[in-house]
Parts: C-alpha cells; sequence; structure tokens
C-alpha cells in the first residue's frame, strides 16, 4: 500500500514527521481526508483533532487551528499550537472554557466576541479530544 509523508509542525516544535496511509483534519468547511496521490490543496484548520492513520496505528493531535497544504506526496500541517491528544490537560481545558464563557457575557465589542468565541471552540474541541480519548461523550 501506498504512503504519505506527514508533518504536522506547531510554532515550538515538529510533532509528527513520518509515513502515513491516510490523514484527516478539520478543514474550516468539514473534515478533510488525505491519501496518497491526493490533489493538491491548501486549507484554513479549525480546532479539533488531526488524525494519522500508519501501519502501527492512529496518532492523535490536537490543533488550535492553522493551515494544511496538501501536496500529491506530502502532507504539511502549520499551526500555532499543536498539543498530541496524550498530553491534553482535562482540568487547563475546563478552566479555559469557563473563562471563556464568562468572558462571552462581559464581550461588548465585535473583536472581543470573535476572540472570546475562538477561545471557546479551542477549549471545546480539546475537551472532545480527551472525551473521546476516554470513550465518553461532552
Amino acid at each position: 500500500m501506498s504512503t504519505i509523508q506527514v508533518d504536522v509542525v506547531s510554532a515550538t516544535e515538529s510533532l509528527y514527521s513520518g509515513e502515513a496511509k491516510c490523514v484527516f483534519a478539520p478543514a474550516s468547511t468539514g473534515e478533510l481526508g488525505i491519501y496518497p496521490k491526493h490533489v493538491a490543496l491548501l486549507s484554513v484548520l479549525k480546532p479539533g483533532e488531526v488524525r494519522i492513520e500508519t501501519d502501527t496505528g492512529i496518532e492523535s493531535i490536537y490543533v488550535s487551528g492553522g493551515i494544511v497544504e496538501v501536496q500529491p506526496d506530502v502532507v504539511t500541517i502549520f499551526s500555532d499550537t499543536a498539543i498530541r491528544a496524550s498530553d491534553l490537560n482535562e482540568a487547563k481545558a475546563l478552566e479555559a472554557k469557563q473563562r471563556a464563557e464568562a468572558a462571552m457575557q462581559d464581550a461588548t465589542e465585535n473583536k472581543d466576541i470573535s476572540a472570546t468565541q475562538a477561545a471557546l471552540a479551542e477549549s471545546m474541541a480539546q475537551l472532545q479530544m480527551i472525551s473521546k480519548m476516554r470513550g465518553k461523550k461532552v
């Protein structure tokens, strides 16, 4: 079976670099399924889970958003924040969600509302990944 090179890079480190059977990424218009020989593509990512399927299993990485660049033999994901699913902290994500919800109550200007909605989306995406790993619903 053919594979595709996958690189996931955050602002501070490279989280994954290797061959994969396929990659699933949370694009702004819906989930992208990327297989070897995929057509070239550039897309915006929303907060969520990047799943990398390899011969040995599935690697799950949380991204806070970003960009995915797809070439027929390479997928590169750039994100300001990327965290391995196993390293997500439920207490911190819950705290961030509560802060964002409280800030939504006080937000009055469009820029405040947009920033607060983005923070809420990021914390909810993290909590969904944590729940998925534990086999429970959010």
